[in-house]
C-alpha cells in the first residue's frame, strides 16, 4: 500500500487572540453606528409625525374656528330657508279650509264627512231604506266607501296641532258606523237574492248559482236547491273559485257566500298598524312638545319684547302720541308677541311632527296567545273573503200572477258547521273541512307564499290555527285550503319583507321633480315626486319589470304611502319596526335635519347609499352626493362622501372602493354647519338657481317620503 496523498487545498489560518477581540470590537462598534443611526432616524420621524400632527390639528382648529365664526350667519340662512316647511304647511291648511265650501259648491247630495250631524242624518236615513238589491247596495257602498277614505285621509293628513281629541272621536266613530251598517246592507241584500233562489236556478244542476262584481266588491253566491248528495264540487262558472263540501251540506238546505270585499272592515280600527295610528301618535307627540315649549318661549320673548318695545316707544313719542293712532303700547306689544308666538308654534310644532315620523317607539309590541297573529309583524292584503254557510229562506211562490214569500221576522241566518252539540270525535268523522279555493286580487304583491288566517270573533284577532293544506298557485293566482269552520279569511304577508333594503338614490330629473329609487332583496321601486304629488314610476321584481295598477297615478304623498301599503310594497318602517328589523339605529334629530337639508338640495343634487354609513358613529350619517349634470347620466357618476352629525358636515377623503373606514377631511375642503352650505361650495351656478327655485310643496313632500322611508337607518 502507496504512502497517503495530502489533502489539497490550504490549511485554514489560525486567528489570534488579539485579531479576534479587534474584530469584535469592529462589530461591535457598527452595531452602535447603526443602531444610532436608527435611533436619530426615528427621532427625526417622529419630529416629522409630531410636526405633521401639529400642522393638522392646527389647520383643524384653524377650520373649526371658521365654522364656529359663520356658524350663526349659516345656520340663520338654514333656518330661512327652511321656512319652506312652515309655507308649506300654510297652503295645506289654505287647502283644507277651502275642502268644505268646494264640497259645498258640488252639490251632489252627499255629506260633508267632517260635520257630525250630516253624517248622523245621512246614516239614520239609509238604515231606514229596506229592500235594496244587491246591485243598489253596492252602487250606494261607493259612496260609502268614499266618505269612509275621506274620514280616513282627514284623520292622516290634518297637522296634529289642528285635531282636536274629539275631532278624532267623532270621525272614528263615522267610520265604524259606516263600516258596519255596509255590512248589515251586504247581508240584508243577499237574504233579498236567496228568496229568488228558486227562480235563478240553473237549468243543469238545478241550484242557484250567482256572480256580482265591482271594482269594491265580488259577490260568490251558491243555493243548494237539489240537495244532490252527489253534487259536492261547488265551482263558478267561468272561475276556478270554489268550495269541496261534505255529504252533509250537500244534503242541506244551504247556501254558500262568498263575499270578497276588496278592502279590510274587520280588523278593528286600533288593531291597523297605517298612517293613520302614526297621525294619531303625532299628534299627542307635537301637542306634548308645544305645551314644554309654550311658557319658555312665553316668559323670553315677552320679556325681550317689551324691552325691544319700550326702546322704540321712547323714539316714537317724539313724533307721534299713541292715543292719537288709538292703540296702546301693551296692545301692540301683544300683538306683537302673538304673531312671533304663533309662528314659532307652528314651526315647533311641524318639526315636531316630521321629528316623531322617524323616533322609534320604546314599548314593545303586545304579547300574543299561541295562533294569535301579531298585526305589527303581519299586514292583511288583498282585502277579506266573508266566507259564509247560510240557511236557505223560504222560497218565493207565484200565487194568481202575485209572487208571496214569507219573509222571517229574525233575517238572514248562518248555518252552524259543525254544529256545536256535537261531540269531537264525531266532528272529526262527521263533519269534515271544506276545502276552498280562492283568487287572490290582482292589485296585490307577494313576495313569498301567502299566510291564511281566519277572524276570530270572540277574540276580535286573527288566527292561524283551523286551516290546513294550503296550496298557492302563483301563476294563476290561486290559493286553495281547508277550513274547519266558516267566517272571514283574509292573506297575510311580512310587513317588512322589504327591510332593510339593499340600497337607495334620490336624483332630481328636472326641478321639482325627482325620482327616488329603493332596491330591496326582491324588488327596485321607483317613485317619482313632482310637486307636491307622488307616482309609482316602475317595479322591477327578480330585475323585470312588473305593471301595477298603481303606475302613473298621481297621489298626495299619504295617499301614495297607503296605496303601496295595501299593494304589498311596504317600503315605509313604523315605530314598531325595529323591533323586527336589523336596522342601522342613527341618532333621530341627525336623521330629520339631514332629510329636510336633502329635501333643500333635491333638485339639483343627487343622493346615494354609502356602504359607511353602518361604519360610523350612530351620531352621524354618510351618503353619496353629486350635482345633477343637465346632459345625460354617466355610467360613473363622481360621487363624492359626505359626513352629517346634525351641526357640522364634511367632505371625505375616502370613497367606497377604499379598503377601510377614516373620517380624514378631504384635502382643500372646509367643515360647514349645513348641507346646504357644504353644497354650495361647490354648487355651480345652475345647481344654485334651481335650489332657490324649488317649490315649498314640493321640498315638503320630498322631506316627507325621506322621513317615511327611514333610509338613513334601514338601509
Amino acid at each position: 500500500m502507496g504512502p497517503k496523498e495530502k489533502k489539497s487545498g490550504s490549511k485554514k489560518k489560525k486567528i489570534s487572540k488579539a485579531e479576534r477581540l479587534k474584530q469584535l470590537q469592529e462589530e461591535e462598534e457598527k452595531r452602535r453606528k447603526e443602531e444610532e443611526e436608527a435611533r436619530l432616524k426615528y427621532e427625526k420621524e417622529e419630529l416629522e409625525k409630531l410636526e405633521k400632527q401639529r400642522i393638522e390639528s392646527e389647520k383643524w382648529h384653524q377650520l373649526e374656528e371658521k365654522d364656529l365664526q359663520r356658524r350663526t350667519e349659516e345656520l340663520g340662512e338654514l333656518n330661512l330657508l327652511e321656512g319652506c316647511f312652515l309655507e308649506a304647511e300654510k297652503l295645506k291648511r289654505d287647502t283644507r279650509s277651502l275642502s268644505q265650501w268646494k264640497h259645498y259648491l258640488q252639490c251632489d247630495g252627499s255629506p260633508d264627512p267632517s260635520i257630525a250631524q250630516e253624517m248622523n242624518t245621512f246614516i239614520s236615513l239609509w238604515k231606514e231604506e229596506t229592500n235594496q238589491t244587491f246591485e243598489e247596495v253596492i252602487e250606494k257602498s261607493k259612496l260609502v266607501l268614499r266618505l269612509i277614505e275621506k274620514l280616513k285621509l282627514i284623520l292622516m293628513e290634518t297637522p296634529p296641532f289642528d285635531l282636536e281629541d274629539q275631532n278624532i272621536i267623532q270621525y272614528q266613530g263615522s267610520i265604524l258606523q259606516l263600516q258596519e251598517l255596509l255590512h248589515l246592507k251586504f247581508n240584508k241584500a243577499t237574504e233579498i237574492l236567496l228568496r229568488q233562489a228558486s227562480t235563478l236556478a240553473d237549468l243543469d244542476s238545478g241550484n242557484m248559482e250567482k256572480v256580482i262584481q265591482d271594482e269594491n266588491v265580488t259577490l260568490y253566491v251558491w243555493a243548494n236547491l237539489k240537495k244532490n248528495p252527489r253534487y259536492k264540487s261547488v265551482k263558478f262558472a267561468g272561475t276556478q273559485i270554489g268550495f269541496e263540501i261534505p255529504r252533509i251540506l250537500a244534503t242541506s238546505d244551504i247556501a254558500l257566500r262568498l263575499l270578497h270585499t276588496h278592502y279590510d272592515h274587520v280588523t278593528p280600527l286600533h288593531f291597523v298598524r297605517t298612517e293613520q295610528e302614526n297621525s294619531l301618535l303625532m299628534t299627542e307627540a307635537a301637542t306634548d312638545e308645544v305645551k314644554t315649549i309654550e311658557e319658555p318661549v312665553n316668559r323670553e320673548d315677552q320679556e325681550e319684547y317689551k324691552a325691544q318695545a319700550s326702546d322704540s316707544n321712547l323714539n316714537y313719542e317724539d313724533e307721534t302720541k299713541v292715543e292719537e293712532q288709538g292703540v296702546t303700547e301693551a296692545q301692540r306689544t301683544s300683538e306683537a308677541i302673538k304673531g312671533e308666538l304663533e309662528i314659532r308654534l307652528l314651526s315647533e310644532s311641524v318639526s315636531a311632527a316630521q321629528l316623531f315620523l322617524i323616533e322609534n317607539s320604546t314599548e314593545k309590541p303586545d304579547i300574543y296567545e299561541d295562533n294569535e297573529v301579531d298585526l305589527c309583524q303581519f299586514t292583511t292584503l288583498g282585502g277579506v273573503y266573508h266566507l259564509d254557510i247560510l240557511e236557505l229562506p223560504p222560497q218565493c211562490k207565484p200565487v194568481k200572477g202575485w209572487m208571496i214569500v214569507q219573509i222571517l221576522q229574525e233575517g238572514l241566518q248562518k248555518f252552524t258547521y259543525p254544529p256545536e252539540t256535537v261531540e269531537d270525535f264525531e266532528a272529526e268523522s262527521t263533519f269534515p273541512p271544506i276545502e276552498v279555493t280562492l283568487k287572490v286580487h290582482e292589485k296585490v304583491i307577494f313576495f313569498e307564499d301567502p299566510m291564511v288566517v281566519r277572524w276570530d270573533a270572540e277574540g276580535k284577532h286573527w288566527r292561524t290555527d283551523g286551516i290546513s293544506n294550503v296550496f298557492y298557485d302563483a301563476e294563476d293566482r290561486l290559493i286553495s285550503f281547508s277550513l274547519e269552520t266558516f267566517g272571514p279569511v283574509t292573506l297575510i304577508q311580512d310587513t317588512h319583507i322589504n327591510m332593510p333594503f339593499h340600497s337607495w338614490e334620490l336624483r332630481p330629473l328636472e326641478i321639482n321633480n325627482v325620482l327616488l329609487t329603493v332596491t330591496t332583496i326582491f324588488t327596485e321601486i321607483q317613485i317619482q315626486i313632482k310637486e307636491n304629488l307622488c307616482m309609482l314610476a316602475s317595479i322591477k321584481l327578480k330585475g323585470k319589470e312588473h305593471i301595477s295598477i298603481l303606475e302613473g297615478k298621481w297621489m298626495s304623498p299619504i295617499s301614495f304611502i297607503i296605496a303601496l301599503k295595501e299593494a304589498g310594497l311596504n317600503i315605509f318602517p313604523a315605530g314598531y319596526s325595529h323591533f323586527y328589523v336589523v336596522m342601522n339605529n342613527k341618532t333621530t334629530s341627525v336623521e330629520m335635519k339631514a332629510y329636510r337639508q336633502m329635501a333643500l338640495l333635491s333638485s339639483a343634487f343627487a343622493f346615494g347609499w354609502s356602504k359607511w354609513n353602518i361604519v360610523c358613529h350612530y351620531t352621524k350619517v354618510i351618503f353619496k352626493v353629486r350635482e345633477q349634470p343637465t346632459e345625460e347620466l354617466t355610467e360613473n357618476p363622481n360621487w363624492v362622501l359626505l359626513m352629517f352629525s346634525g351641526d357640522r358636515a364634511q367632505r371625505l377623503k375616502m370613497n367606497e372602493e377604499s379598503e377601510s373606514f377614516s373620517e380624514a377631511l378631504q384635502e382643500g375642503t372646509e367643515f360647514h354647519s349645513t348641507l346646504y352650505h357644504m353644497m354650495k361650495d361647490i354648487a355651480s351656478r345652475e345647481a344654485m338657481e334651481k335650489i332657490n327655485s324649488s317649490n315649498c310643496q314640493f321640498i315638503d313632500s320630498v322631506c316627507y317620503m325621506l322621513l317615511s322611508t327611514r333610509l338613513l337607518s334601514y338601509s
